[in-house]
């Protein structure tokens, strides 16, 4: 069974940092892309940041880029959101999700997702 951790949110002030963590586990595939999104309550879904196994390769959304940064540990399939200078806006619950294989000509949020996870609530305040 596939599984995806997220980890890492919580209270923080306006300004500051956090990082998300994302382990997934269960699958037996060799490329895949992870991607995370944010969410809140009766809300649309938004596609954060992306990055693929097999190049490395990195996408974010506009209203991060900057800010936020995206890298992952394939030994320990951990994908880690590092998001710096949150604002209030970036209040939402963070999940993450994970596609078999490349993202090829997708843009990677719109990607047919095989798996989400439950996800990790992160508050800004200020």
């Amino acid at each position: 069974e596939v599984q995806l951790q997220a980890s890492g949110g919580g209270l923080v002030q306006a300004g500051g940092s956090l990082r998300l963590s994302c382990a997934a586990s269960g699958f037996t595939f060799d490329d895949y892309v992870i991607g995370w999104f944010r969410q809140a309550p009766g809300k649309g879904r938004e596609g954060v940041s992306c990055i693929s196994k097999s190049d490395g390769g990195t996408y974010y959304a506009d209203s991060v880029k900057g800010r936020f940064t995206i890298s992952s540990d394939n030994a320990k399939n951990t994908v880690y959101l590092q998001m710096n200078s949150l604002k209030l806006e970036d209040t939402f619950r963070y999940y993450c999700a994970i596609y078999r294989g490349a993202w090829g000509s997708h843009t990677p949020p719109h990607l047919p997702w095989d798996y989400y996870g439950q996800g990790t609530l992160v508050t800004v305040s200020s």
